[in-house]
């Protein structure tokens, strides 16, 4: 018999799925905690555990799109935003994160460290590289280059300690998970069971 959803890809969605909700309940717009999310952690999660490429991307793609929605319209704008300004950097940055989630071969502590920070970073740069190329916050010359990344270091530094605080459980708590429940593994996966 055929299954609609395998228990793998269930759980996989439900934790990238629950990352998004805390992320509705920590943002509260101007905080000390902002970019103190899972968001990051979350798109490295599904790079690395889904197996199907198309999911990997889908998932928490569309779990940070629709986090965007409702922040958009209970924290920032009050108002329905499908997308918020310099959402091609962002939403770009967190494909490139998927990508960076897909190359991890296996989901070692060394691993799962090296992809949290580097994420954390490669997010800084290309988000804060639009927010300069969009030109109303920061001149657009060496000054206002550097004087936009230097600003968002304690966006950067809360993103670093959300992805490693965040990867740590979704990794962790995932990979205790296979080995107590093995059909949630790779190898538990058949051709019968193919979502």
């Amino acid at each position: 018999m055929k299954t609609l959803i395998h228990p793998r890809t269930g759980v996989l969605a439900a934790m990238i799925l629950t990352a998004g909700l805390w992320r509705l309940f920590i943002s509260s717009g101007n905080s000390p905690l902002t970019n103190f999310t899972p968001i990051g952690a979350m798109a490295l999660f599904g790079g690395c555990y889904f197996s199907d490429k198309w999911k990997a991307f889908l998932v928490p793609i569309l779990t940070l799109w629709l986090s965007d929605l409702f922040l958009n319209y209970f924290v920032y704008y009050h108002e329905w935003r499908f997308f918020s300004e310099g959402f091609i950097f962002n939403y770009g940055s967190f494909a490139l994160i998927v990508l960076m989630g897909r190359f991890m071969k296996k989901a070692t502590v060394k691993n799962v460290l090296i992809t949290t920070v580097s994420a954390a970073m490669l997010h800084w740069i290309i988000t804060d590289l639009g927010l300069w190329l969009d030109g109303t916050m920061y001149p657009m010359n060496s000054t206002g280059f550097v004087a936009c990344y230097v600003a968002a270091l304690p966006f950067l530094l809360n993103m670093l300690i959300g992805n490693l605080i965040f990867g740590a459980i979704l990794f962790g708590s995932f990979e205790l998970a296979q080995r107590r429940f093995p059909v949630l593994s790779l190898k538990g996966i058949s051709k019968n069971t193919e979502m």
